[in-house]
């Protein structure tokens, strides 16, 4: 049923905005906490990550719905429906990236029984660079600037780069080292997850500049 004023429906759209800095800080807590069971084989740790997810996964389809129950019900503007259709987007993406961070805890699962790694390699920089995107992508949404947009897609060139050097290191050591094959794919899985949360940042940025500027952006 529409509000009988527009204050009852912007109350409701900053709730969705609350909901998914919610949803920001319980995706970035996971690549940390996935990334620390990695690096410190951590199993019960990977376990909390993984259980965790189920989490993410429930408040992703809370923020999809409540956004289209109000597409549904109210009478939203030009500038409404970006911000509406943005925000299921956007929960999507965030959820996408929590799967990440998911699938780098079962790495530390499968890894119980393996022999240390000497080296992580680049991942740790990985990391950060991947954290520090999720939540300038929150803070672009939340502020709805699109000149940070535009900088975190620049940005996840830096995160490819870095994904490429760890691969030529671990490839690299695979050569060198038959022993370490498994161990190297494994490495390389969680790589290529962190790259694909820069991935998945870029949507968002590219999202954000639709919603402020009504412009389709690609990457």
């Amino acid at each position: 049923m529409p509000y009988a004023t527009r204050t009852g429906f912007d109350k409701e759209l900053q709730g969705l905005d609350e909901k998914i800095i919610q949803l920001g800080s319980m995706v970035d807590e996971a690549i940390e906490k996935s990334m620390r069971s990695l690096r410190e084989r951590d199993v019960e740790l990977a376990r909390e990550v993984i259980e965790g997810d189920l989490l993410i996964n429930d408040l992703r389809y809370e923020i999809e719905e409540k956004a289209l129950l109000l597409f549904a019900t109210q009478q939203p503007t030009a500038g409404d429906l970006r911000r509406l259709i943005g925000v299921i987007h956007i929960a999507v993406e965030l959820e996408r990236m929590g799967d990440h961070a998911e699938d780098i805890a079962s790495l530390t699962e499968r890894l119980e029984d393996e022999g240390e790694f000497d080296t992580l390699h680049k991942l740790p920089k990985m990391e950060k660079r991947a954290r520090e995107m999720v939540q300038m992508a929150i803070e672009a949404f939340i502020n709805r600037d699109d000149v940070l947009a535009r900088e975190l897609i620049a940005k996840d060139a830096k995160l490819d780069k870095q994904y490429y050097k760890v691969r030529t290191e671990v490839l690299s050591e695979m050569q060198d080292d038959p022993d370490y094959v498994r161990r190297a794919s494994f490495l390389l899985w969680a790589g290529h997850n962190l790259e694909r949360i820069g991935d998945r940042v870029t949507n968002i940025a590219e999202r954000v500049i639709f919603m402020v500027t009504g412009e389709f952006v690609e990457s």
